[in-house]
């Protein structure tokens, strides 16, 4: 079955393109899943719809900022042409008359919006309008809008208003976030944070998960802590679908026939639905200050990557660098073979593959050009007499596909250079292997380290270093020694004002945080040969950039490198969702943490009451924090039965911010756990989805967030 295997990605391209279908079904060739594991990884090549005519609808894309956001992370230019898309433009900016164009709205349900709307039709700078509204627009809203429409006599000019659940971004085929801003954890835990705001910031995260879940189909189990704004978010996402499913006669659930990612009805038992975890940012805020050394956490730490988008500098001639230097944008999406085949592979492993298929590559370019009698792909000429018409159709048929994948694998020779660049200058090779091995760190190491001044170019790198042993390590750290450690930070030039919150909330997540030792002993290695290879490979990967050259013995260039991986362990939320998962496997430790967890099941028969707003919960708070959410007791107690159930699907949304480590770690998890049989009978595959409000680096997180309350506490 076709959905068995749909990511949550494939599910919300399936639903773009049946709006930019004008909400009509998309035609079978569109409906393939997209198989990011093929040779080339491309999307499939969409039909729009045609008119009576038989000739293709064009039309325009309007949309505000989200939607724009929820587009740009999964469809490209020539995707939205293959949909008939002539142009595409924002809401906001200034927009000139094409009346005999229909329009395709992707908005979010807000007066303003419906204002400018308004004004488009009133105007009338098109011909039909298609309205799609990313979540369910409320019923006041509604009314004011058709009222609006009824008064200015353009009723006829609308020909759809659909509500599409679509208000999430997805960055990669199990990734998400909500796109709420890189201010979430500090909104729920100030003090300063204004109820009204919080109200809205819960409303709004219920909102995207409720779309999330529509998306794949499936109503799930819920669990959660208690307390806080997990608890909250959970108890009423679980009366959203309640209610939903009770007043709704056709609800958007009934006619799925198909669960989550298709693997069963939508009225299956508890242990086939999926199971959704809520847990707080608290639970643990290492992954979000880690160095790790997996391809594209390095991407997003090093090279700033938003909406799978990342710019670099390089040289505008690299065998003159006094030419200076020009910056390039590069998309890493779907359509990208090498980034969906290696995004989660450490970074030694990906320098090797790249080697790989630049291997690979030329020996396919020198078949085509040896059988064509071409000196180059580039001279390949359709009169060369002595090409036979059968080797010159073969070389023609392969011509594009080799150079896309070409184009694909310089871009990340550009990527992996700017890379490397950036781990010499910070020396993020000695952070990674230090944190490796964290809680062996003595009080007296960490002092030193943190005045070392040759310790790498940036000095967030030492504050995130320190707050990551402060909160893993068992040993006591007097007042004297914290002022030693910040008199130290802050000689190296930190601002240490994040220290101030983190010394609160250090108790809380101690008492949540679970250490792991490694699935499996890490590789041995020496110190001095660690990393050795880096200067080889960066000059190796610059001078084939510019000559194309494939030279020899790749391998023993990265020898220094290749024997020192990661250790293959699992941190505290993958403990904590199998725990939850998977029960019968796990760790005694991770079951005491969740065995309080609240057990919310929307399809039950219990009611749950009154729900209070969420900014009431601040004046109940009991976790000693300013400003934090506390418990309305709104949850059930899981009985045993249901504590001991297994999933093999879950979705997975940390409340304050995503890591790119946290999603990483949980994949691992799932592929092995799945290759090992650890999944149920009924399913033997386990997948997880991973979401939270925000996906947020390190940098973000330390100096917006963190340093913001520790502002604020002082």
């Amino acid at each position: 079955m076709v959905g068995q295997s749909q990511s949550l990605r494939d599910r919300q391209v399936a639903s773009l393109e049946k709006i930019l279908n004008l909400n009509h079904a998309a035609p079978e060739p569109s409906t393939v899943h997209h198989d990011t594991s093929a040779a080339n990884g491309l999307i499939p090549k969409a039909t729009p719809v045609l008119n009576s005519d038989g000739d293709p609808i064009w039309k325009v894309l309007v949309f505000d900022n989200l939607g724009r956001d929820v587009i740009s992370s999964v469809l490209r230019v020539n995707d939205l042409r293959a949909w008939g898309v002539t142009i595409h433009l924002n809401l906001s900016s200034a927009r000139y008359p094409i009346p005999d164009v229909p329009v395709v709205y992707l908005v979010e349900p807000t007066a303003a919006n419906l204002d400018l709307i308004n004004q488009d039709l009133a105007k009338h700078l098109y011909s039909d309008a298609y309205i799609n509204f990313l979540s369910s627009i409320p019923r006041p809203l509604m009314e004011d809008f058709a009222a609006q429409v009824a008064e200015a006599g353009t009723a006829e000019s609308i020909s759809q208003v659909y509500d599409q659940y679509l208000n999430f971004i997805v960055a990669e085929p199990d990734l998400f976030s909500l796109g709420l801003g890189k201010e979430t954890y500090w909104a729920l835990n100030s003090a300063n944070a204004k109820d009204e705001e919080i109200d809205t910031l819960v409303e709004r995260i219920v909102s995207g998960l409720f779309s999330v879940v529509v998306t794949m189909g499936a109503i799930p189990i819920i669990r959660c802590p208690r307390g806080g704004a997990a608890e909250m978010i959970a108890a009423k996402l679980d009366r959203k679908l309640r209610d939903h499913i009770l007043n709704s006669k056709d609800n958007l659930f009934s006619g799925q026939g198909q669960g989550s990612w298709g693997s069963a009805p939508a009225t299956m038992t508890p242990t086939s639905r999926p199971v959704l975890v809520i847990v707080d940012r608290n639970v643990d805020l290492i992954p979000m200050l880690s160095h790790s050394w997996t391809y594209q956490s390095l991407v997003h730490d090093v090279l700033k990557m938003h909406l799978n988008r990342i710019t670099i500098e390089t040289p505008i001639d690299e065998e003159n660098p006094s030419k200076g230097r020009t910056k390039k944008s590069y998309d890493l999406t779907s359509n990208d073979f090498f980034w969906s085949r290696n995004a989660g592979i450490p970074f030694p492993q990906v320098a090797e593959d790249i080697d790989t298929e630049l291997t690979k590559y030329k020996d396919e370019a020198n078949e085509i050009t040896r059988k064509t009698g071409a000196s180059s792909l580039e001279d390949l000429q359709t009169d060369n007499p002595n090409t036979s018409a059968q080797h010159l159709k073969a070389a023609i048929t392969q011509l594009p596909e080799l150079r896309e994948r070409k184009a694909i694998l310089d871009m990340h020779m550009n990527i992996a250079t700017a890379l490397l660049k950036g781990i010499k200058d910070r020396q993020l090779d000695n952070f990674f292997q230090i944190e490796e091995n964290i809680t062996k760190q003595t009080r007296a190491q960490m002092l030193e380290l943190l005045n070392d001044g040759s310790k790498g170019s940036e000095p967030l790198d030492k504050l995130r270093l320190f707050i990551i042993w402060f909160l893993s390590t068992e040993q006591d750290v007097s007042r004297a020694d914290m002022e030693r450690f910040e008199e130290a930070l802050t000689k190296a030039g930190v601002d240490i004002a994040a220290l101030t919150y983190v010394k609160r909330v250090r108790e809380i997540t101690r008492m949540t945080m679970m250490t792991s030792a490694p699935t499996q002993p890490p590789p041995q290695s020496t110190g001095g040969e660690l990393f050795k290879g880096f200067s080889s490979i960066s000059n190796r990967l610059t001078d084939r950039l510019a000559s194309g050259a494939l030279g020899t013995n790749f391998e023993n260039l990265i020898s220094g490198v290749k024997n020192f991986l990661p250790a293959n362990k699992d941190i505290t939320i993958t403990k904590i969702v199998e725990s939850l998962m998977d029960p019968t496997s796990a760790s005694s430790s991770a079951i005491a943490k969740t065995e309080d967890y609240l057990y919310f099941d929307p399809r039950s028969a219990n009611a749950r009451g009154t729900m209070p707003a969420p900014s009431q919960a601040r004046h109940q708070q009991s976790s000693g924090m300013p400003g934090a959410l506390g418990s309305l007791g709104a949850g059930t107690q899981a009985s045993f039965g249901q504590r001991r159930q297994g999933f093999s699907e879950a979705i997975v949304f940390t409340v304050g911010g995503g890591s790119m480590d946290e999603y990483g770690n949980l994949q691992d998890w799932a592929k092995r756990t799945s290759a090992a049989g650890g999944a149920t009978a009924s399913n033997s595959r386990r997948r997880v989805v991973y979401g939270s409000t925000e996906i947020v680096n390190a940098e973000d997180f330390v100096v917006g967030e963190l340093a913001r309350l520790g502002r604020e506490d002082r």
